[in-house]
């Protein structure tokens, strides 16, 4: 650290990148499997079949819930975005918890049909995994996110000012030159989306500011709840009169809402007290309808279908904030732009992984006794072994739990979690008992093989495998399956080229050996 700037830097750049690095890992991977959330959740509901239909699936919903929950507290109605097809809707009884909510909870086809398919959280638990982690309370598990992200913008801004040759380095990927190489890749994944990365990590940090910097909040505010009325509105909700009365359609509502945001449209109905005369019924704008992601609510009374007067405008403060938000969401964005978020997060799980194996590689050269490296060396080995395989191994469990476990089975969404960590546990085992260089070769063979089993055992389990998609045209699916297959061949590259550098080496200390 005496060397001025740039290495001071350079020291700061390794020992944060290092310290939580492991988690950054997750975040980033299951952040960029959450672009397609949406895909994943259909292709985790094989049962829903058909085309989006907003219209239908909201009537379905209701005409539902009229008929089995005509006295809820609550209806709230989750509508189909351009990428899903079915309606989710539960409803609330008074005095019950979210986790009782989820009981309530059905979907609607595109027709307005409820449909009996498998409980599931889909793409929706890795994107909630990407921030609220898991086994964890979800205040210290976003503390944890929050910090790694601090770190990881401070990673980048001294990544930058230590590399002297940041331009050629986007040109430059030597392969079999060891720690050079590893160099070469991480340079090469960081500066490859280096303005994606800043975005994304800046934005990440945005999203829960509130949180992390609650200081302004409490001098100006009483409470919580105060500032989250002013800054995102609060309307007191109403309450039953005894008088019961029929709802208006709900499709002239969402017709109304979509004239007044000139084509877009509603993504969640909200309806308090429903078949009360006090009843009103809440439209809010979908999520991806534009760049940023907290969409106006509008209000219509439910027994007339008039609409109220519109909410005032947001200030610059809240519009900022949701634009933000929205940037580091990427719901907006189209396929291509969508498939842009996708690869850019994974060149940034690549540059995180490169960067923990990069700080073995260089220091296993300065080690006395490569053989017997000290204590520190030894646990950032095993943790990058079981992180960086295990973690893409978990998924896979994930994705193979959603088929094989029973369909009605209790705390299905559970256990398809809990089998994700089953699975990254077991790797984690893997690496902790084997050789070093042995338990990178088997994890990442036993990655490569968990991904190449989920479009099998899609195939042997449902009737919307790979060649059946195929031949039917359904894109979706056979793109998810196809996916899985590249997923398989990428892991299974590195293995054999693991696997091919230590015989390389054996060989080479065989001839100094002899010489």
């Amino acid at each position: 650290m005496n060397g001025g700037l740039r290495q001071s830097m350079a020291w700061l750049h390794t020992w944060v990148g290092l310290l939580l690095g492991w988690l950054l890992f997750l975040v980033f991977l299951t952040g960029t499997a959450a672009y397609f959330q949406d895909e994943i959740t259909r292709w985790m509901q094989p049962e829903v079949q058909g085309q989006r239909h907003i219209e239908a699936g909201a009537e379905g919903a209701i005409a539902y819930m009229q008929q089995h929950a005509a006295d809820a507290e609550q209806w709230s109605i989750e509508l189909p975005g351009p990428r899903a097809v079915a309606t989710t809707a539960f409803w609330k009884e008074k005095g019950e918890t979210f986790a009782q909510w989820r009981d309530h909870a059905f979907l609607v086809d595109g027709q307005g049909h409820k449909v009996d398919a498998r409980d599931t959280l889909g793409g929706w638990r890795l994107y909630r995994m990407h921030f609220d982690l898991y086994y964890l309370p979800v205040l210290w598990a976003r503390w944890a996110v929050g910090l790694a992200a601090m770190f990881m913008l401070v990673a980048i801004i001294s990544g930058v000012i230590t590399h002297k040759k940041i331009f050629s380095d986007f040109f430059t990927l030597r392969f079999g030159k060891g720690q050079r190489s590893w160099l070469d890749g991480h340079n090469l994944s960081a500066v490859l989306a280096l303005p994606f990365h800043l975005m994304i990590t800046y934005t990440g940090l945005v999203t829960l500011a509130a949180q992390y910097m609650p200081w302004g909040v409490a001098a100006a505010y009483d409470n919580r709840a105060a500032y989250y009325a002013d800054a995102f509105g609060a309307d007191e909700s109403p309450k039953r009169s005894g008088t019961a009365v029929p709802m208006a359609s709900i499709t002239a509502m969402i017709q109304k809402a979509r004239d007044t945001w000139h084509g877009a449209e509603p993504g969640y109905i909200f309806v308090p007290v429903p078949g009360d005369a006090n009843a009103v019924v809440k439209l809010t704008r979908a999520t991806g309808e534009g760049m940023d992601t907290r969409g106006e609510t509008l209000t219509f009374d439910a027994r007339t279908g008039v609409m109220h007067a519109r909410p005032p405008a947001r200030g610059g403060a809240r519009e900022t904030e949701s634009v933000m938000v929205g940037l580091h969401a990427g719901r907006y964005a189209p396929l291509l732009l969508r498939w842009f978020y996708f690869l850019c997060g994974l060149a940034g799980t690549a540059m995180v992984a490169t960067g923990l194996v990069l700080w073995t590689a260089k220091r296993r050269l300065q080690l006395p006794d490569p053989e017997r490296p000290y204590f520190g060396f030894r646990l950032v080995e095993r943790l990058n072994v079981a992180t960086i395989a295990g973690l893409p191994f978990g998924i896979a469990c994930y994705f193979l739990a959603n088929r094989l476990l029973p369909v009605e089975m209790a705390q299905r969404p559970s256990w398809e979690t809990n089998w994700l960590f089953i699975g990254w546990g077991a790797l984690c085992v893997v690496a902790t008992l084997r050789p070093v260089k042995r338990a990178w070769v088997e994890t990442l063979s036993v990655a490569a093989a968990g991904f190449l089993a989920v479009p099998v055992v899609d195939m042997m389990t449902t009737n919307r495998g790979l060649f059946a998609s195929l031949w039917r045209g359904d894109v979706l699916f056979a793109s998810f399956d196809l996916m899985m297959l590249v997923f398989a061949g990428l892991l299974g590259f590195c293995a054999w080229k693991v696997h091919n550098r230590k015989e390389v080496v054996r060989v080479r200390r065989k001839k100094e050996a002899v010489a």
